[in-house]
């Protein structure tokens, strides 16, 4: 629907770098935690298997070395459906992801149509955010997921309420916008719910692709990012929302590893209030 399309300018972007350490998964089950809004309360019914995360470094320790990109199309996608007893990994079985906090931030799987998404920390209201509760989930550096110049998909399905919005809220990113680290990253930024879909590559110029579009409305919503040769393409619940033009020759190859939540676990990550579920990376020839 072209009336629903809107041109997004380069716009700048939040930085930061972690790698965190390795962990495991300890395993309880406990009751849904009483929320403050319906629909979350409605998603949270039930005993829910709570994913006791571990804490991260809070400064990068990684020497990124010779960073590779992807040899030729791959897809990973998440749908959290096979619950916590095991590592959680994509659907072929690979390409694991850790849970990472501080402060006592958790992570819960909880109902979504036939199957399990995850539930975020609710969002924080301290005085001093750096003493609240963040949690992500968090890969290994994994240089193939890497698109470099390859035409690349990467989504989630979220639910939120105004509750759960903030200046910042990352749903998945891989890299930082500035620092020539490169990056390809969805989130929901600002207090309107907007969904936004951001890449960088080793320039300073950061693109954006957002709508003026409320996600935030607690039902669950499909959002898709989409790398073209020349566009960078917002896609919610199957209709084009925005786009963006990009150069042809921008190159997103990082020694980051695919974060799922926000952008780390230490102050500042952006963190993620909400369930997220069905995340998905693409990279086509």
């Amino acid at each position: 629907m072209l009336d629903e399309r809107r041109r997004v300018g380069p716009v700048g972007a939040l930085s930061a770098a972690l790698v965190l350490a390795c962990t495991f998964l300890l395993i309880t089950h406990l009751p849904a935690r009483a929320d403050k809004n319906t629909a979350r309360r409605s998603l949270a019914g039930g005993t829910l298997a709570t994913i006791r995360t571990v804490p991260g470094p809070a400064r990068p320790a990684a020497d990124p070395g010779r960073i590779g990109v992807a040899p030729g199309p791959l897809t990973v996608a998440y749908g959290f459906d096979d619950g916590v007893r095991r590592p959680i990994v994509d659907r072929n079985g690979r390409h694991v992801l850790r849970p990472l906090g501080q402060n006592g931030g958790t992570l819960r799987l909880v109902p979504q149509g036939r199957g399990l998404a995850v539930d975020y920390p609710e969002r924080c209201t301290l005085p001093l955010e750096r003493d609240c509760p963040r949690a992500i989930l968090e890969g290994f550096r994994d240089d193939t997921l890497n698109p470099g110049r390859r035409p690349v998909r990467y989504g989630a399905s979220v639910l939120m309420t105004h509750a759960d919005l903030a200046d910042g809220a990352n749903v998945l990113q891989k890299g930082y916008s500035v620092g020539g680290v490169s990056q390809f990253k969805l989130q929901v930024d600002h207090r309107q719910g907007h969904p936004s879909c951001v890449i960088a590559g080793q320039s300073a110029r950061i693109y954006r692709a957002e709508p003026l579009l409320d996600v935030a409305d607690g039902t669950w919503h499909d959002l898709e990012c989409r790398r073209t040769p020349n566009r960078l393409l917002m896609i919610v619940d199957g209709i084009l929302r925005a786009w963006v033009a990009i150069p042809p020759l921008l190159t997103i190859a990082n020694a980051e590893p695919l974060r799922v939540g926000g952008k780390g676990a230490a102050p500042g990550n952006d963190q993620f209030a909400g369930a997220i579920d069905n995340v998905f990376v693409s990279i086509t020839a």
